[in-house]
């Protein structure tokens, strides 16, 4: 078997990743230290981040079941395109934040998306002032060589923004911004930070700020996306990298017309990825297989999206195409989860090989006892088999009079389930309905209340029997 390499780790990253791990959550740093596998997803994704580098765009659906690990790789893909200098943002889709709303649900996942903007220099968010900085730095650097004024060069370089949506008022508040930096006004460079970022609610409050007449909303929500990923290019940047997890959010909308909204936008970004009309813009949406396959609710009951997104029918019989906009996170073998575990070792040993709590042996019988209670579930899907392992050496550091011989077949370890895709619960009223007489008609209802019914029911997806 392979041995991790024998490096020290960092007491903070070390601490950060136990915590996540044994919490069930993806650790923010140090995801190095204990990656295993996928090394052809990784690679096409590489591909995809080198695109996007030389002015292209790209989509990817990061399609995996509950626990198999796609949170994780795309942190992975995250830090790997900040180091070839992309800029990067990350959200997580929630009832409050969708692709398309009217009710300013896009403009909270904008603002989300803008919190978590993150760059090689500030790989733990807030970027965008930095990015900002950058770009006006560049124009004052140009202008010491030419002469030419500032705000002229800024707003010429921004010239090419203007045949896009909201691109006039864009270069506008990237000009205020420059004033407030001219004239250390720092009210009216935060108030352009805040616009850049979506934290203005109404156009009166941006026109008395900025004196622009639009603000970033529902509407335009794609839109500025196009726009900041022009704009990162303009600050030396290769472009940028949008990062959209738990799409399951989305199928479990029960209004359809919201559904497929929300699909629509999606089909929108998958027709400018293709067409290569977005540059330097790159999505990666991370969904289980019922998102993508469910003809009813998932995407494929979009027609459009069903046509865009099947498989290639000759990747069949151990056949794979990573070159698809439909990425399927393979299973961890045995073999990369026995490196998994003996790299969770090195960590928690913080890389001295003599504190390991554990040997070889030891770490094969827990594989052998984690088989016997669930399968092959325990590589497959393995968030519940690291947080034992990982409760198991906490265990042994705290109680040095104990031995692994002795804990490992008192561990409990449950299948990994989903809870997303759970049965409704039955059981809330147990008190039988009233019977209703024969020939009994339901009162009528007013035709707006008709409509608001239907509007909120999806055909049958409300029902219980």
């Amino acid at each position: 078997m392979t041995t991790p390499p024998q490096t020290t780790i960092r007491p903070r990253e070390r601490d950060a990743l136990l915590q996540s791990l044994r919490s069930g959550v993806v650790p923010r740093m140090g995801q190095q230290h204990v990656q295993v596998g996928r090394v052809n997803e990784v690679k096409a994704l590489l591909s995809d981040i080198n695109r996007i580098n030389d002015g292209g765009s790209g989509s990817r659906f990061i399609v995996g079941d509950y626990g198999s690990g796609k949170t994780f790789f795309l942190h992975i893909v995250r830090s790997i395109a900040m180091q070839q200098k992309l800029v990067t943002v990350h959200a997580d889709l929630y009832p409050d934040r969708r692709l398309h709303a009217t009710g300013g649900q896009a403009r909270s996942l904008y603002a989300e998306l803008m919190r978590n903007m993150a760059t090689r220099a500030k790989p733990d968010g807030g970027a965008m002032p930095s990015i900002v900085e950058r770009f006006v730095s560049q124009a004052l650097t140009e202008s010491r060589d030419t002469g030419a004024p500032v705000e002229s060069i800024i707003r010429r370089n921004l010239s090419e923004l203007s045949e896009l949506t909201g691109g006039y008022d864009f270069a506008e508040v990237i000009a205020k911004y420059w004033q407030g930096h001219d004239t250390d006004n720092e009210q009216l460079k935060s108030d352009a930070v805040r616009w850049l970022r979506g934290e203005f609610s109404t156009r009166t409050d941006a026109r008395a700020a900025l004196g622009v007449r639009t603000i970033i909303d529902d509407s335009n929500f794609y839109d500025q996306l196009k726009l900041l990923a022009r704009f990162v290019r303009l600050a030396g940047f290769g472009g940028i990298l949008i990062c959209l997890d738990e799409m399951v959010n989305l199928y479990k909308l029960a209004n359809s017309q919201a559904r497929n909204s929300n699909y629509e936008q999606i089909l929108r970004i998958l027709n400018d990825s293709t067409q290569g009309s977005a540059a330097g813009l790159g999505f990666i949406f991370g969904g289980t297989p019922d998102f993508l396959l469910d003809p009813r609710r998932g995407l494929y009951s979009y027609a459009a999206l069903q046509s865009r997104l099947e498989e290639n029918s000759y990747a069949v019989d151990g056949l794979v195409d990573y070159s698809g906009p439909v990425l399927r996170l393979t299973s961890l073998t045995p073999e990369d989860f026995y490196v998994l575990l003996t790299k969770l070792r090195h960590v928690q040993a913080a890389g001295d090989e003599s504190a390991y709590l554990i040997s070889d042996e030891g770490i094969t019988q827990y594989m052998n006892h984690c088989a016997q209670r669930i399968g092959d579930a325990y590589f497959r899907t393995p968030r519940n088999t690291i947080k034992g392992f990982l409760d198991l050496l906490a265990v042994l550091e705290q109680n040095p009079d104990r031995v692994w011989e002795d804990l490992i077949t008192s561990i409990n370890l449950e299948r990994e389930s989903n809870p997303d895709l759970a049965p409704l619960n039955t059981a809330t009223d147990s008190s039988p309905a009233p019977a209703r007489p024969r020939g009994f008609l339901p009162e009528l209802q007013p035709a707006e209340d008709r409509q608001a019914m239907s509007d909120t029911d999806d055909e049958l997806s409300a029902f219980k029997l």
